[in-house]
């Protein structure tokens, strides 16, 4: 059974259409205009336990709409949708104590205490025994190097050991399925490296409840977060999924064209040039009969480069 099956999935929303002007004021008071938007449009969709997915997609293509009715925060309008078996919107507990949900505009902590207490509070939500909380909280702290930082009012953190406890707190249950939105939001470098490497650790080690491994889906758009973490990327546009494969796929699709920078002596100085994937190695043959050539760079767009020719087309 995949962790995520979705089926003709839809979601729409109704909204109140204001009229102009005063007038159009006092008319709404005693009748309404209504509308309805569609942001998720009969998307078909698969994922499998273990797999670190990317969902992207510009503002407002539905992919944030789509993650909270993985999640369960949102009921479908139309098609089916199971997640881990489950039917997400009725919120069993059965259901919860499977998923976690990280959104990096957001917080699960209480601010004027201790991460720790926020962990006891998880533990008595998910009914967790004492061995299970203990060894749980162990190995996150190992991982999240918490130590310092865990009985420390959240107020006097910085916004990278914020998010680090934020994880710790997400995953104490010890999740099938986690659901990350902009987790690395407002972070510097080092930070974000941090955030990385123990999402790594998280879909590939980190012990759960099922077996080994949590099953990962992102949304960001720090292309860098993609990159780095998502061996898959599903792109939504107007609600529906417009691509699904690899980074290098979804590359080679939107600039199929390699990118060429022949740095020279004198005159000629830098020479950059996008040049057809059959045509490179004739390019780079003839190169040195321009002048003398001291460097070669040849390299793919990245992410950045893609995601804005798509989200400009």
């Amino acid at each position: 059974m995949p962790a995520i099956a979705a089926t003709g999935l839809s979601k729409s929303y109704r909204f109140h259409r204001s009229r102009a002007g005063l007038g159009g004021a006092l008319i709404d008071l005693v009748h309404r205009q209504h509308g309805d938007r569609l942001a998720v449009n009969d998307l078909d969709l698969t994922i499998d336990d273990g797999e670190f997915v990317g969902l992207l997609g510009r503002n407002g293509a539905g992919k944030t709409t789509t993650l909270k009715m993985f999640s369960g925060l949102l009921r479908p309008t139309g098609g089916d949708l199971r997640v881990l078996g489950y039917e997400p919107s009725k919120r069993r507990f059965a259901f919860l104590r499977e998923i976690a949900i990280v959104l990096g505009s957001k917080s699960m902590l209480w601010w004027d205490v201790s991460t720790r207490a926020s962990l006891d509070l998880h533990k008595a939500i998910y009914d967790l025994s004492p061995s299970e909380f203990t060894d749980s909280v162990d190995q996150l702290v190992d991982l999240l190097e918490l130590s310092d930082v865990i009985d420390v009012p959240v107020r006097q953190l910085s916004l990278g050991q914020r998010m680090k406890c934020e994880l710790a707190v997400a995953l104490v249950h010890r999740p099938r399925l986690l659901f990350l939105d902009e987790p690395t939001i407002g972070l510097d470098v080092v930070s974000k490296a941090a955030v990385r490497q123990f999402l790594r650790t998280v879909n590939t080690e980190l012990a759960t409840d099922s077996g080994t491994g949590v099953t990962v889906v992102l949304t960001s758009h720090d292309m860098d977060d993609v990159a780095e973490l998502c061996r898959r990327l599903i792109l939504i546009d107007h609600g529906r999924v417009q691509f699904d494969g690899t980074p290098a796929e979804l590359i080679r699709q939107t600039r199929p064209h390699k990118r060429i920078t022949l740095s020279y002596a004198g005159e000629l100085g830098q020479v950059e040039m996008d040049v057809d994937r059959s045509e490179t190695t004739r390019v780079l043959a003839e190169a040195t009969a321009r002048g003398e050539l001291l460097d070669v760079e040849v390299r793919d767009a990245d992410l950045d480069d893609v995601m804005r020719a798509v989200m400009q087309a």
